[in-house]
């Protein structure tokens, strides 16, 4: 059986168990999905005393993971973090599925090939996000404030970075592609800054939406994608990890978009 959580903090508001529940139902796999409060430096305790054998981490616990998991998928340490944690025979495996969700949403939406994308932030979802869009992106800048970043985010990219400061730039009008990474709303700052954009935008965030960002960009008649997108594809992979089957992605995410728009609403 599935025994399954979902780990962060703050949790309560997490979609995750709705959508991880909706999907072990649909595929008839007995499962049991919960979210749990787990704070920053909390976790190793928790993997060493909890009866779960399947856990979806989310803030602040994806890079903590890197150092409490006996074996860390290849991807996990490209992009130093990791949001899946499984157990077997006692040992504790991590790997990322978020740049698994990255891929298939922008595939989604047929954005494949492109010349520019630009990378707002430079956090771990950020390096999720550079890890994906540098495999079909010719140039790929980031947006960042944090030096410190640059590093891991060179390891986490297959192509070469160009890296702005956090300043306006018409880079976010000229790019085919957009994506904020960052939290709350720390990129309304670059709301003034669009002006007819000629390339898509992939807001991470879902709740509450729209955000200043995306609601600027979806006037210019762009295509807008949400985080839900993100949060579903990911949660996805995820569940064909957990239950060790290969689902139809594409039914499952129209059962658990509809879930959780009815959820938001």
């Amino acid at each position: 059986m599935i025994n399954a959580a979902v780990l962060g903090s703050p949790i309560t508001h997490s979609l995750s168990p709705l959508l991880h529940s909706l999907a072990y139902e649909y595929l008839g796999v007995q499962a049991r999905y919960e979210a749990v409060e787990i704070k920053s430096g909390q976790l190793q305790n928790f993997l060493t005393n909890t009866d779960k054998n399947a856990l979806s981490l989310t803030m602040p616990l994806k890079e903590e993971a890197l150092t409490v998991s006996h074996l860390i998928s290849d991807i996990a340490q490209r992009i130093s973090s990791g949001n899946t944690l499984s157990l077997t025979d006692g040992v504790w495996s991590l790997t990322s599925t978020d740049v698994l969700g990255f891929d298939f949403s922008l595939d989604m939406h047929n954005i494949k090939e492109i010349e520019t994308a630009v990378i707002i932030g430079a956090g771990a979802t950020a390096r999720a996000a550079v890890a994906s869009v540098s495999k079909i992106a010719k140039s790929v800048f980031v947006v960042t404030r944090n030096p410190d970043r640059i590093g891991a985010m060179n390891q986490a990219s297959t192509a070469e970075i160009t890296y702005l400061p956090w300043e306006l730039t018409n880079q976010l009008n000229t790019a085919d592609l957009v994506i904020n990474t960052t939290p709350h709303n720390a990129a309304d700052y670059f709301v003034t800054n669009v002006e007819n954009p000629r390339g898509a935008f992939f807001e991470v965030l879902y709740n509450p939406w729209p955000t200043a960002l995306s609601k600027v960009w979806a006037e210019s008649e762009n295509l807008v994608i949400d985080g839900l997108d993100l949060l579903i594809h990911q949660g996805i992979s995820q569940v064909e990890i957990f239950a060790g089957v290969t689902v139809d992605r594409h039914e499952l995410y129209r059962l658990m978009r509809t879930e959780a728009l009815a959820k938001l609403a």
